[in-house]
């Protein structure tokens, strides 16, 4: 095998190393100068794709006016990420401070039943009694583990902390991609380009598959999920529930990991049917049982094709992102992660296709 001073004089070996050098330096420095912006960078680009089949509408029943469409599609989403999202987020936050107060004072306790509970036709007393000793066992195992976790409750304080950084995030995310909706053609040409010389073959279908995975996610997956806990932590608030944003937060984290909101969504309808009226509580039960099964409804009218990424591959998107990126990351997190984990098994399928069989 020939080495590469054989096939070039010393010179031009020199000045192929230097160029290589000054190359990697280039991108190298790059990557620095960018990456505070990557994940807003990544966010608009998904708000971009998703939401890319209603610019186009819009655009058409405005008389063919991209920017005036971007223009109206940029104001919804921002006062959708200023109102119900950013209240939805403090919610959260002052529930993540008061647990975090709790955790660090030892003050965490779970409460004992209401003796109306007794009083229940069938299952009164039996659940009475579970719900006593759970109280119990729970307080007696809290008071064992509450000095292990006061360093949890720095934790929590400094992710509450950073949801301020991760709202501005936001804000800039959607007016980025306002500026994204109407240069959708170049951005499809960029990418193909780039695709063409990665995988030159397969290059639009990838690109096709990229932009179905990440409307798939987007929509289907995050989207449902924001809906189903804004209404969730609607619900939360009409009852009263200690911790409603909190709540509604975890109903979506669940939500976007596929477990679904029936672990909170349970125990709340019982602490109404505690703590409220009879015909508050029914009227409650039905909306929340509604809320509930949203997902279900909801996914298979939005999702254009079926997704077939696994859930533990959302699940680590969703933790990964959280860790990597903060409370952005949260959602771009499982859409890269599910782009990625597709195109890899596309690649993976057109190579195997494409191999010939060995002959007998």
């Amino acid at each position: 095998m020939k080495t590469l001073r054989q096939y070039l004089p010393g010179d031009d070996v020199i000045q192929l190393m230097i160029r290589l050098g000054l190359l990697a330096f280039l991108i190298y420095w790059t990557f620095v100068l960018i990456r505070p912006f990557m994940p807003i960078l990544a966010w608009s680009i998904v708000l971009a794709v998703a939401l890319n089949p209603v610019f186009g509408l819009l655009a058409r029943l405005l008389g063919g006016r991209p920017r005036l469409a971007a223009v109206i599609l940029t104001a919804v989403n921002l006062g959708i990420v200023i109102g119900p999202a950013t209240w939805l987020g403090l919610s959260a936050v002052d529930g993540v401070r008061d647990l975090a107060e709790k955790l660090s004072a030892g003050d965490l306790i779970v409460p004992s039943p209401p003796g109306q509970v007794k009083n229940w036709p069938l299952v009164g007393p039996q659940l009475y009694e579970i719900w006593n000793q759970a109280s119990n066992n729970i307080r007696a195992v809290l008071r064992e583990v509450a000095p292990h976790l006061k360093p949890l409750a720095g934790i929590m304080l400094t992710l509450a902390g950073n949801a301020g950084l991760g709202t501005l995030k936001f804000l800039l995310s959607v007016a980025l991609a306002g500026f994204l909706f109407s240069r959708g053609p170049q951005l499809v040409a960029a990418g193909r380009g780039f695709l063409s010389r990665v995988v030159p073959e397969q290059s639009e279908h990838f690109l096709e598959l990229a932009g179905a995975t990440i409307r798939a996610v987007s929509q289907g997956v995050i989207g449902v999920a924001i809906i189903q806990s804004l209404l969730a932590g609607i619900g939360f608030k009409l009852a009263d529930v200690p911790g409603a944003g909190l709540l509604a937060f975890a109903v979506m984290i669940l939500t976007i990991v596929q477990i679904g909101a029936a672990i909170v969504l349970l125990p709340v309808i019982i602490w109404i049917w505690v703590d409220k009226d009879f015909t508050t509580a029914l009227l409650l039960t039905l909306y929340l049982g509604i809320v509930g099964i949203l997902d279900n409804i909801l996914k298979p009218l939005v999702m254009g094709r079926g997704l077939t990424t696994p859930t533990l591959v959302i699940f680590i998107g969703v933790i990964g992102g959280t860790l990597a990126h903060g409370i952005i990351g949260l959602f771009i997190g499982p859409i890269i992660l599910s782009l990625a984990w597709e195109l890899t098994v596309a690649w993976i399928r057109t190579d195997r296709a494409g191999a010939t069989p060995l002959p007998d």
